[in-house]
């Protein structure tokens, strides 16, 4: 009897010994549970999306994340802002003068429309929408204009920042690929503007010709898609918005 109750004071004593104050062991619990909601999440943030990438949805939530891709779009755009320097200097090109073969002139016609230009609002198309083709002598255009200059086989003259044919001027001299308004920048002749038009164009990729100053069929065509692509009017011509949206002006 006496050993028997040797053993249960021993056990009793061990448990006592053993045992942890409720505060402690509700501490654990609670921690355990912590750690358990805890997993799934971690493990969800780690979760790649596609091509190893986080999905949209996390980097959101994440600063450091929200702060790379601003990073990244500040790049971008300094990059943007970077291949437009040195755009917009005229440059200078030796160019043949004189008709060429393979590019017909346009034949006249009396007070001859720009087609299409009722339908181009604003100011910078005035003179589209203004035009008219007209024939006149030397000396009428003498007393009109004081600026005319035979380019490429025909005569131009100049009028609030646009180079116009001069019909009759010269009759020996009426070489023209477009009949219309060409607006110019830099005080630049009208063949050096379609040049510097074409050269722009070619690196942009419109523009697979060559670059001769002559507004013929493939210029115009590659005009036209451009401004297309660039929600311009597609006035297949040399306008300004044309030459801003270029980095010409």
């Amino acid at each position: 009897m006496k050993s028997i109750l040797v053993f249960a004071c021993c056990v009793a004593l061990a448990s006592v010994a053993l045992a942890e104050p409720p505060d402690q062991q509700r501490k654990k619990n609670k921690a355990s549970q912590n750690a358990k909601q805890q997993q799934p999440q971690q493990q969800q943030a780690v979760k790649p999306g596609k091509h190893g990438q986080r999905s949209a949805a996390q980097g959101i939530n994440n600063p450091q994340l929200r702060s790379q891709h601003g990073l990244k779009v500040q790049e971008h755009k300094l990059a943007a802002g970077q291949s437009n320097i040195g755009r917009g200097k005229a440059k200078h090109f030796d160019l043949k003068t004189g008709p060429k073969p393979e590019i017909a002139s346009v034949k006249f016609r009396q007070n001859n429309r720009i087609e299409g230009s009722e339908r181009w609002s604003g100011p910078r198309y005035t003179a589209f929408r203004a035009y008219r083709s007209q024939w006149h002598d030397r000396g009428w255009w003498r007393s009109h204009h004081t600026r005319i200059i035979l380019i490429g086989g025909g005569w131009y003259y100049w009028n609030a920042g646009f180079w116009y044919p001069a019909w009759g001027y010269d009759p020996g001299y009426a070489y023209y690929p477009y009949d219309g308004p060409i607006y110019a920048y830099n005080d630049l002749p009208p063949d050096q503007v379609v040049a510097n038009v074409q050269s722009a164009l070619q690196e942009e990729g419109y523009y697979q010709g060559e670059v001769d100053g002559l507004l013929g069929p493939l210029t115009r065509a590659a005009l036209a898609d451009y401004q297309r692509d660039h929600d311009l009017y597609t006035t297949a011509a040399i306008d300004e918005p044309t030459l801003d949206a270029l980095g010409l002006t």
